[in-house]
């Protein structure tokens, strides 16, 4: 697969969080080149699910190729899934059964999916672990611990600080939006060809670029720092802090940077364990070899 020539690169910390006012998105930009991210600002006080929405679809027509990646997972383990939806289901059909389980949900939340009879077994719902639950991975999350970039938890956790699973369902809610709204004009990697895409979506995970810019697994808590990240990721400083954006918005100027130092690399949209089955059902995080 030939990289795509990108005209600017968006990266999006997300939130699988309930109810109408909630932290946890944030949206970075960058464009080719060296020029540093910018936070893109939200509509209102702060973003929610549905403004991220609109706010692609408004772009979707302005002509220029927008590669989009999402700290989310885009699928549940094709161990788990295919329980209720067959073997060889495409990835779509997925999202479609999560989306229609939530559609009474607001903001594109995802969490009552998880609460249904037929799927609590399934998932880490609440206080300790449960003896029946199968902490299934999938094929890209076990490469990136492998490759020592990160350890990102199963999407069926829902429970603790770096869960995972309830930003994962909502995801899936707005690919699905998003799919079924824009058409060919949107596309998700490794899913989908990319060559007719306006938007194409990718699955991002943070911590890889943290790693990546040789930071490790501390937030960033000083501008020093995030321009060191940014520097390590051949962009330059933003120079422009006089308080330190939150931890989200760190983690999505950092994100943005290593979305577009990797992007033009073919090696990063042909990775050797992108094998069938992730390529229909399980996808792959962005950078992940």
């Amino acid at each position: 697969m030939t990289p795509p020539k990108v005209d600017r690169f968006i990266a999006v910390d997300w939130s699988g969080a309930k109810g109408p006012n909630y932290d946890g998105i944030a949206v970075a930009a960058c464009r080719p080149g060296r020029e540093a991210p910018v936070l893109v600002p939200p509509p209102g006080r702060r973003w929610r699910r549905a403004d991220f929405v609109a706010w692609v679809m408004e772009h979707a027509c302005d002509g220029e190729t927008l590669l989009v990646g999402i700290d989310c997972a885009f699928a549940l383990p094709e161990a788990t899934a295919a329980g209720w939806l067959g073997s060889d289901y495409p990835v779509a059909e997925l999202w479609d059964y999560v989306d229609r389980a939530c559609d009474d949900a607001e903001d594109f939340y995802g969490g009552d999916f998880a609460d249904r009879a037929e799927h609590q077994a399934h998932f880490w719902r609440t206080g300790k672990r449960p003896d029946s639950f199968l902490e299934h991975h999938r094929a890209g999350e076990l490469a990136c611990r492998a490759a020592g970039l990160g350890a990102p938890e199963s999407p069926l956790k829902l429970v603790g600080a770096r869960q995972v699973g309830k930003g994962g369902l909502a995801g899936m809610r707005v690919l699905a939006r998003l799919r079924r709204t824009l058409g060919d004009a949107f596309c998700v990697w490794p899913f989908d060809p990319i060559d007719r895409a306006r938007i194409i979506c990718v699955e991002l995970y943070p911590r890889l670029f943290m790693r990546m810019a040789q930071h490790g697994n501390s937030k960033v808590r000083t501008p020093a720092v995030l321009d060191r990240c940014l520097d390590a990721l051949d962009s330059s400083p933003t120079g422009q802090w006089l308080v330190l954006p939150s931890d989200h918005e760190t983690d999505a100027l950092v994100a943005a940077a290593g979305l577009r130092r990797i992007a033009s690399d073919p090696a990063v949209w042909n990775p050797t364990g992108l094998d069938a089955l992730a390529r229909r059902a399980e996808g792959w995080v962005f950078g992940v070899p």
